[in-house]
């Protein structure tokens, strides 16, 4: 018999799905079915089933289930007339059942402590990949493990730096640098006053000699830009006027805005050019935003409610889509196909909790001392329906999601993670990285983990801004202080 104990919702619907996805693999190791249920205190059968079956049972329960103070959750510890008249707690305990703790940093309060040994477990083992309390060591894959025996993806990092000049507000952003049959050729966003006498931001491929002066309709603050070199092995561009840009490297009048919308750029290249090596191979890509607020994404006072970040993702993503379309080989047909159905308005899709009142998107709520919101219902399509996520008849491939996407939701596929926001507690970065750790599966269901090619196909590239290259520094060191 085996209890597995979850802090929330979500991550009891992710031991849920993962029973039902494993059981499989079980029944070959040990020649039987596991049993598996969610403990439900209006459901008393299923704990007679738990107790009286004698093969393998797993009951998965929340603490709030026995922890919390409701008449609802009281119910484990009444005699009950439905039961005849016992208890459920003695039922349970009368097992002697293998306790496993899912996060057990997440429940370390009073409460939970002192429930658990009213359970008489034979043991209790605690799972996590960051735990607060140690306890006797009973088994460890540390990250390096996971990573040598090609268990996780690959992390890459898109950082995006930022520094002022002095004396000009001259706006320039180096994109990167392709390679051609000629010369390097610079993809530089630069800000271009238009014949309507608008000034746009608009990205331009620059080679040697180009003179931003002239191609911004005589923009004065780009006098003496002029591009003196373009140096492919260091992704550097130099002026004549000494500036040199790096790549992902903005310069001059850049505001948190502008920031925001470089990275939601970065996010959708990065995001093509996965999907245009994975998709012959059936793998779909998705890519998650995390943000810090929903009126970001979705703002009812607009006609059309979409907030600033969803009205950037499309136009970017519109602009990209093009170039992508244009520069795609000829015979990639079903690729092409693909990419020229999918409408802007419908791949991204945010999932965030839902007011019961207004029928709208709202922060979640996140109690004084807890740091699990109670962003449950946003976790419908990604969790109970991640098959659906996974398959290319779906036309969701970029997530906007809030905080609460932290333990217990992970979709195998994410290959791109953006962060749209300043994130400053440290397990809270290990987590959020965590998301897109997994090894990705295809149309079939099959994880790709064949040892020759797994880490050419799993790559997870975080986007982020500065404050997260300086995490990548973080989370390597914090990596390795917890090496065996």
């Amino acid at each position: 018999k085996f209890i597995i104990m979850v802090p929330s919702i979500a991550i009891r619907e992710g031991v849920y799905k993962s029973l039902q996805i494993t059981a499989d693999h079980f029944t070959e190791s040990y020649g039987k079915k596991a049993r598996f249920f969610i403990y439900n205190s209006k459901r008393l059968d299923e704990l007679e089933g738990f107790s009286s079956d004698s093969g393998i049972n797993v009951m998965v329960i929340n603490i709030q289930a026995f922890a919390a103070r409701g008449a609802d959750n009281r119910r484990i510890y009444d005699e009950l007339d439905d039961f005849q008249s016992r208890r459920p707690i003695d039922v349970i305990a009368s097992n002697r059942p293998i306790v496993i703790l899912d996060e057990p940093q997440k429940m370390e309060g009073k409460a939970t402590t002192e429930s658990l040994p009213k359970f008489k477990p034979l043991m209790i083992l605690r799972y996590s990949a960051t735990h607060r309390t140690q306890h006797n060591r009973v088994h460890r894959l540390d990250a390096l493990d996971a990573y040598n025996q090609k268990l996780v993806k690959k992390i890459a990092v898109r950082g995006i730096q930022t520094r002022g000049l002095a004396g000009t507000n001259a706006y320039l952003y180096l994109e990167g640098i392709d390679t051609s049959k000629k010369a390097p050729i610079a993809r530089i966003e630069l800000e271009v006053k238009l014949k309507t006498g608008e000034i746009k931001r608009q990205v331009r491929r620059l080679e040697f000699r180009d003179d931003l002066f002239t191609l911004s309709g005589d923009l004065e603050q780009y006098r003496g830009f002029t591009i003196s070199q373009i140096d492919y092995n260091n992704d550097t561009v130099e002026f004549t006027n000494g500036v040199i840009l790096s790549a992902g490297e903005a310069t001059g009048d850049v505001s948190e805005r502008d920031i925001r919308r470089i990275q939601i750029r970065e996010t959708i290249k990065a995001h093509f050019d996965k999907e245009k090596q994975l998709f012959s191979q059936g793998i779909k890509v998705l890519s998650l935003f995390f943000i810090d607020e929903v009126a970001k994404y979705r703002d009812y006072d607009h006609a059309d409610e979409k907030g600033e970040y969803a009205r950037a993702f499309e136009e970017e993503y519109e602009l990209l889509k093009a170039e992508y379309l244009s520069e795609l080989a000829i015979d990639n047909e079903a690729y092409r196909k693909h990419l020229a159905g999918i409408d802007a308005a419908n791949t991204h899709n945010g999932y965030f909790s839902i007011d019961k009142k207004t029928n709208r998107l709202k922060n979640p709520d996140v109690a004084a001392k807890s740091v699990d919101s109670d962003d449950t219902d946003a976790y419908d399509l990604i969790l109970k329906d991640k098959e659906r996520l996974l398959s290319f008849a779906e036309a969701t491939r970029f997530i906007f999601s809030h905080s609460a996407l932290r333990e217990g939701w992970d979709n195998p596929n994410v290959f791109v993670m953006c962060m749209l926001k300043h994130s400053d507690n440290m397990i809270s970065r290990r987590q959020e990285v965590g998301r897109g750790l997994r090894l990705s599966v295809n149309q079939d269901g099959d994880r790709m983990d064949h040892p020759a090619v797994v880490h050419d196909i799993n790559v997870l590239t975080v986007v982020a801004s500065e404050s997260y290259k300086d995490f990548v520094g973080g989370l390597q060191k914090e990596i390795a202080d917890t090496l065996s």
